[in-house]
């Protein structure tokens, strides 16, 4: 039988503790700083899973619209369309057919996993040892935003209907013109290209570093904040429950404000390929 002493032996110091919660359950251990090879299976799970639900939401609410007085649910849902068709409508001059109910999907998907960031930090551990599958489950992280994998994906994304559409515009040939000749002429195309290019690179790291640095960032607080209440003190308790409760309360408007803003920067990048220099 372990005693008290052994116990607190074998528990988990703050780091491990922080480096065990910001592991993956993926199929192998990641070589050199690019593996493509690694697949994270908690990642794919969730933001599969808040995809499928948000078009579930979007479904369930156009399949149950009346023309006349709306439920609270349809009048929400006509209220966040409105708003992204606006959006819409002052940045992208040309079809928002596709544009807008793609930027519409962006921000309730990214808004439900981000959300995810708001269930307690140990609870998916605590229900693996509930059930004995802790072994088969040793590391899961729940938000997809907080791994840089989902939102570079996403962002990557982007990048190919900023592509896509800047050739639908503008053709092939007009599009790579403009790749040679702007924004300095064709006589410096070889500095062009670089500069374009790099453009296109930043454009896209940048949109999925912003989101995964602010989530990131947010998943380690709360980390913190758990730590603070495993201290067996008054003092860490109660630390514990009013850090925690502002810091939700403050998280729900980074979760709705970095979707807003990756949704407003797709409109703004696709936007800007159908325009020229």
């Amino acid at each position: 039988m372990a005693t008290p002493v052994d116990g607190a032996a074998h528990a988990p110091t703050a780091s491990e503790y922080i480096v065990h919660h910001l592991g993956h359950l993926k199929n192998q251990y990641q070589v050199g700083p690019v593996d493509f090879s690694v697949i994270h299976y908690d990642t794919l799970f969730w933001s599969i899973a808040m995809g499928l639900t948000a078009c579930l939401l979007m479904w369930a609410a156009a399949r149950k619209a009346t023309s006349g007085v709306p439920g609270r649910f349809q009048a929400f849902v006509e209220m966040m369309f409105e708003m992204v068709d606006d959006q819409a409508k002052t940045i992208v001059h040309g079809d928002r057919s596709f544009i807008a109910p793609l930027a519409l999907t962006v921000f309730v998907w990214i808004v439900l996993m981000n959300a995810l960031d708001l269930l307690p930090v140990d609870m998916w551990s605590w229900l693996f040892a509930a059930f004995g599958v802790e072994h088969i489950f040793p590391y899961h992280r729940v938000v997809p935003t907080a791994d840089l994998n989902a939102p570079i994906g996403m962002s990557l994304g982007v990048l190919l209907l900023m592509v896509y559409y800047g050739i639908k515009i503008k053709g092939f040939g007009g599009w790579l013109h403009e790749l040679f000749a702007a924004p300095f002429g064709i006589w410096m195309a070889p500095f062009n290209l670089l500069l374009n290019l790099i453009e296109y690179a930043a454009k896209m790291v940048s949109l999925g570093m912003r989101l995964f640095g602010n989530m990131f960032a947010g998943e380690l607080l709360f980390l913190l904040i758990a730590l603070l209440g495993g201290t067996a003190t008054m003092f860490g308790f109660i630390g514990h429950v009013i850090a925690g409760s502002i810091w939700a309360i403050f998280h729900i408007l980074i979760v709705i404000l970095q979707a807003f803003i990756f949704m407003m920067l797709t409109l703004v990048y696709l936007g800007q390929a159908h325009e020229g220099h």
